[in-house]
């Protein structure tokens, strides 16, 4: 016993030594800097030092960033209360109905003479707000220059660390900048009878604006401002055309034609996503050591939960089309569908085989929920056809 006593006494001693020496290799660059710098003047240790400064508080900033999500609520569509919506965006508000703008005086002035009030569109105000909450209640992640400059010089996309609310960032804002797409060919506009709305056609320009750029960069002009500052104006231009429409001098087209292009475009977009998932999760199964997974899963994420809300604000939108087709049993399905696959949030994401105990696949199951949300909207998109 004294014997082994001994041995283990000894084998523990080295591995103590061993963690020291190891610990010293770690802190031997650090002890060196130090002690050079201690020896410079002071015009050398004053700018140093401030750059020091600068750059750990910028990557303090950059990481309480991306770790921060705020305003994130899968069921933040509830507070809109789209189901009392009783009439399609664009048509004229039933005076008991319209907001009491008038003054409260003893005569009330003549009903013809009260301003006209029209239901603005549920799908730009989420649109704006989508938007908003990307960019005013949190800060931008992909253009943020430690973003940039990346891990050591790799792009932060190709590391399992702090891309995540980036990617769901960049997916939220796919799902806008389709919208707004849509809105400025077919939905804000009567189709060969009236020109292109301004205020959606700056709100387009202005979100397909690089979802990267940060500030520097030679335009025509001069310098180009930061991305955000584009997004920004995109959501003042989609709130001017709502306020538009609510005083009838605006226009939304809520034909069944427009719904189904919509719909359409909408499966689209969901598809292109799905094939990246799958294409993925076949050629790439490493597990929790497959460093794209995440940003892939979190883009996922972010196209259905900014589609969830595009979703239930069109059914708002054109609820007199979907009444008259009878879709109120599978546009609700649909939405549950978007619900549920909202309700996968892994706190690690993991490429691993569809059947694997330990490392399952998440990017399968991702990708399971938007095939078959798209599945739904090519049945409305089916019914609406016919």
């Amino acid at each position: 016993m004294g014997a082994l006593s001994a041995l283990l006494r000894r084998a523990g001693e080295t591995t103590i030594q061993g963690l020291k020496l190891f610990g010293a290799w770690l802190l031997w660059p650090v002890m060196a800097a130090h002690g050079w710098y201690r020896q410079r003047n002071l015009l050398i240790k004053l700018p140093i030092g401030a750059f020091l400064v600068l750059f750990f508080g910028l990557y303090g900033y950059f990481i309480w960033q991306t770790q921060i999500w705020t305003g994130f609520d899968p069921n933040f569509v509830d507070r809109y209360k789209f189901q009392d919506r009783n009439v399609g965006a664009g048509q004229e508000l039933p005076s008991s109905v319209q907001p009491a703008t008038q003054p409260t005086a003893a005569i009330a002035p003549p009903a013809s003479a009260q301003p006209r009030q029209c239901q603005p569109s549920g799908i730009v105000e989420v649109a704006a707000d989508l938007t908003d909450t990307n960019v005013n209640q949190n800060a931008w992640i992909s253009s943020m220059l430690m973003y940039r400059l990346g891990f050591f010089g790799l792009d932060w996309d190709r590391t399992p660390f702090l891309d995540n609310k980036a990617a769901f960032q960049r997916g939220v804002n796919q799902t806008v900048r389709r919208t707004a797409v849509e809105l400025v060919d077919s939905l804000g506009r009567v189709r060969g009878t009236s020109g292109i709305n301004g205020n959606l056609q700056d709100a387009r320009g202005n979100l397909q604006f690089d979802e990267y750029s940060w500030y520097f960069g030679l335009q025509p002009f001069g310098f180009k401002t930061p991305t955000p500052s584009y997004y920004r104006a995109a959501i003042n231009s989609l709130r001017k055309f709502n306020g538009d429409l609510a005083s009838c001098n605006a226009v939304f087209d809520g034909r069944a034609d427009n719904l189904v292009q919509f719909v359409d475009r909408i499966a689209n977009d969901l598809g292109a996503t799905s094939a990246i998932l799958r294409e993925r999760s076949e050629n790439y199964n490493g597990g929790w050591f497959d460093t794209r997974a995440d940003d892939r899963f979190w883009f996922a994420y972010g196209q259905l939960y900014g589609y969830y809300a595009i979703m239930s604000a069109a059914g708002a939108d054109f609820n007199q089309v979907i009444r008259e087709r009878n879709l109120s049993s599978i546009w609700n399905d649909t939405l549950e569908q978007f619900r549920g696959a909202l309700k996968i949030r892994p706190l690690i994401i993991s490429n691993g085989a569809e059947d694997g105990l330990i490392m399952p696949s998440h990017l399968a199951t991702i990708g399971f929920y938007t095939l078959r949300t798209r599945s739904n909207l090519v049945e409305i998109r089916s019914i609406l056809d016919r």
